[in-house]
């Protein structure tokens, strides 16, 4: 196999740990802060628009010229916004408000049910010791059937938490199958960017693995909660990453590294360009400022760029890499 093929193969799966952290971080600390979250999604924009705007695009413009860099970068732009319309990336804390919050009420009104049958028995007890004997006759048989009715609701309860459970667990497997999807095509990025260069693949790679983080948390979080098992959220959660690696290997069966023309290849990272700011600006922004609030992920936001210009400083002047 090609050595940029293998070299694209291990920065996808960086991308792929990316994801499996974010199962990793279920197991350790199911009951996470998200805005530490928010922290890592306006890093990874920060990153992902620097390296958009200050090295893809600037080579892809020397290369092909401007007009055609431009034209492939917005065609990433709509490429992407496509994707998302008809799989939107779902928000992790969504998935837990919306499905964990009703257990709660679920748990406190059983345990009220409870105290009410326990007041019940023992007004019925004091009733029954007081009163005649005929009387003491019917009570048993009230006390009965308010038994049979309370375990009647009681086992209505059960049921509507299995339902809800099987209801937060399928929301788990789509949330799984959505960020699969939505991988591949960043995996794809990390592949054309390898094709260009390891330094360009790796930066690119890091921005992504960060990026899926989030995305790991989103699924293991309803799995967990849905089975119980950390565990099974972390190998949902794992799987759903293998996705990037698995578009280097389509890609390099039907496109051979050495059957890829330079201008070609300058396109597409124009297009990856364009489908990073799109990621940045339509999804991990708006997500950032949910979760993490709006100064803190602008600071986030350009932490991130510092770094990535810094990353793209060092290639350039001190380890010789050429755009």
């Amino acid at each position: 196999m090609n050595e940029k093929v293998i070299n694209a193969l291990l920065l996808t799966g960086l991308g792929a740990m990316g994801t499996a952290l974010g199962g990793l971080i279920v197991v350790l600390q199911p009951k996470m802060q998200f805005k530490r979250l928010g922290y890592l999604q306006g890093l990874a924009a920060g990153l992902m628009l620097c390296i958009s705007m200050l090295d893809l695009m600037p080579a892809a413009t020397e290369e092909v010229g401007f007009a055609a860099a431009n034209t492939w970068f917005f065609a990433g732009v709509a490429f992407f916004a496509v994707v998302v319309h008809f799989i939107p990336e779902p928000s992790s804390e969504g998935l837990v408000l919306d499905e964990a919050e009703p257990a709660a009420p679920a748990i406190a009104s059983s345990k009220k049910q409870d105290r009410r049958q326990e007041a019940h028995q023992c007004r019925t007890s004091d009733s029954s010791a007081a009163a005649q004997a005929d009387t003491t006759v019917a009570a048993p048989a009230s006390a009965s059937a308010s038994s049979v009715a309370a375990t009647g609701g009681t086992a209505a309860e059960r049921a509507a938490r299995r339902e809800a459970k099987k209801r937060v667990l399928l929301s788990g497997l789509i949330t799984a199958i959505g960020i699969a999807l939505h991988n591949f095509p960043e995996g794809v990025a990390v592949f054309l960017a390898s094709m260009k260069s390891h330094a360009v693949g790796a930066s690119l790679a890091f921005a992504i693995a960060l990026h899926n983080v989030p995305e790991g948390v989103a699924v293991a979080l309803p799995v967990y909660f849905a089975t119980g098992s950390r565990w099974r959220g972390f190998l949902y959660a794992a799987t759903s990453g293998l996705a990037e690696p698995a578009a280097v290997v389509v890609l390099a069966l039907f496109f051979p590294s050495q059957g890829l023309d330079k201008q070609l290849v300058e396109k597409l990272l124009a297009a990856v360009g364009g489908i990073m700011a799109f990621l940045s600006i339509s999804e991990l922004l708006p997500l950032a400022f949910e979760h993490a609030g709006r100064s803190a992920a602008v600071i986030s936001l350009f932490v991130g760029m510092a770094i990535m210009s810094a990353n793209l400083y060092i290639l350039d002047h001190w380890m010789g890499h050429d755009h």
